[in-house]
């Protein structure tokens, strides 16, 4: 028999079977600035950032797979809604809170369902970069809200040093003085054991970002850009 015992301790394993799976993980930055929004990760082969609807960007850590599964079903939904609804009523509190999130939850409880290996942020620009939110998404469902920044790392004693670096982050900085910010922040989010040879950390020490930006003003159809 089944009890709700059996049912913590099977909860409890599986978040320690993901945590230490995302503790490999690069980390991944976003925050305001006066022009938009921006994102920033270590740079690798494979891309870490996109565009999921007009207003709204994304990345994450973890498996590359689920990384992926969670952006299909957000552009699916962002789609839908804007088809069935209006562009303008895509934001990013339904498309995680009622979309993404209670996925994400349903596998996370279900023993006989493989956990989601993800740490996500979405990010919304807004009107001003007072409106601008940023949302961080967990593997078990549950989400935080933030304003200004948001960080995700694999470790927890790198994430606390990532939000040190950003606590006095301005929203109304320039794009320049936001990437070298986001630079500093992503140098401190690797493990503590991780050593200073590792590549990524030393390809972010160079200047070496994958970094796209939602454009808050812009007169061009998609407010997405990449930055070279």
């Amino acid at each position: 028999m089944y009890s709700p015992y059996d049912f913590n301790q099977t909860i409890e394993h599986r978040a320690e079977y993901v945590e230490e799976r995302l503790k490999s993980g690069a980390p991944v930055v976003a925050l305001s600035y006066d022009g938009g929004v921006l994102l920033a990760a270590p740079k690798r082969e494979q891309r870490k950032i996109f565009e999921i609807y007009d207003r709204l960007i994304y990345s994450g850590l973890g498996n590359q797979a689920d990384v992926e599964a969670v952006r299909l079903s957000a552009i699916d939904f962002a789609h839908q809604e804007g088809f069935v609804r209006a562009p303008a009523d895509v934001s990013i509190q339904r498309l995680v809170g009622f979309a993404i999130s209670p996925v994400l939850k349903r596998a996370f409880s279900d023993p006989g369902t493989a956990p989601h290996v993800l740490r996500a942020v979405f990010a919304e620009v807004g009107k001003t970069p007072e409106d601008d939110l940023f949302y961080i998404l967990n593997y078990d469902g549950e989400f935080s809200i933030h304003h200004h920044f948001a960080a995700v790392s694999g470790n927890e004693t790198a994430l606390d040093k990532m939000q040190d670096v950003l606590t006095d982050c301005d929203p109304n900085q320039d794009l320049e003085t936001a990437l070298k910010l986001a630079g500093e922040a992503l140098s401190q989010g690797f493990a503590p054991d991780n050593d200073e040879d590792n590549p990524l950390r030393k390809a972010i020490e160079k200047g070496k970002l994958d970094a796209a930006i939602l454009e808050r003003n812009s007169q061009r159809e998609s407010t997405f850009r990449r930055l070279p």
